[in-house]
């Protein structure tokens, strides 16, 4: 068994996808996976399930929920290692005076084109800044996430992959309860 970390794009965000995490959790002890745990209400789900692609679990995760809610919600999926290597990574860690409450990271389906990464650089806000890397984006956005133009909406227009992010203080938690349930 290998633990995972599933984000849902859009889940309990501003009114809409509305779908309790008691309801996921069960959703996702249906497809078999074991140890289901979910973290605050925007649909993050620590869980462990055989070895196989990333995809290939996107994709029973994605079909499940429209079946179950009739939502068509993007899954973006890491695995405990992975999450791991973002959280020891993070390039805005080493910058002096970084208030770490404006730290973020957009998870990608797919690594972006290199030359659309150089296309973000007209969407940041005087202070905020970026580093793509791999399949992550790091953003520092210290007039806040809500205010800043390097939302999921454009990173999916100008990358064309599917995008969603996560404070950092939720990628950190999250990683922590992987390695709990890996124990």
């Amino acid at each position: 068994m290998e633990t995972h970390i599933a984000m849902l794009r859009g889940i309990n965000v501003g009114g809409h996808n509305q779908i309790k995490m008691a309801a996921l959790r069960e959703l996702f002890e249906n497809l078999g996976f074991k140890q289901c745990q979910t973290y605050i209400q925007s649909g993050n789900v620590v869980f462990q399930a055989p070895k196989r692609s990333a995809l290939g679990l996107v994709s029973k995760i994605e079909g499940e929920i429209v079946k179950r809610f009739g939502l068509a919600v993007s899954a973006t999926i890491r695995s405990a290692a992975e999450m791991e290597k973002v959280t020891k990574t993070n390039p805005f860690l080493k910058t002096k005076g970084i208030d770490v409450t404006k730290l973020h990271v957009t998870f990608l389906s797919q690594e972006p084109e290199r030359l659309s990464l150089k296309k973000l650089e007209g969407l940041a806000a005087a202070g905020e800044d970026f580093r793509g890397s791999g399949r992550e984006i790091y953003l520092y956005c210290p007039n806040g996430y809500g205010n800043t133009k390097l939302n999921n909406n454009a990173l999916e227009k100008v990358l064309a992959v599917s995008a969603t992010t996560r404070n950092w203080n939720t990628v950190n938690r999250l990683y922590e309860m992987a390695l709990e349930c890996g124990k």
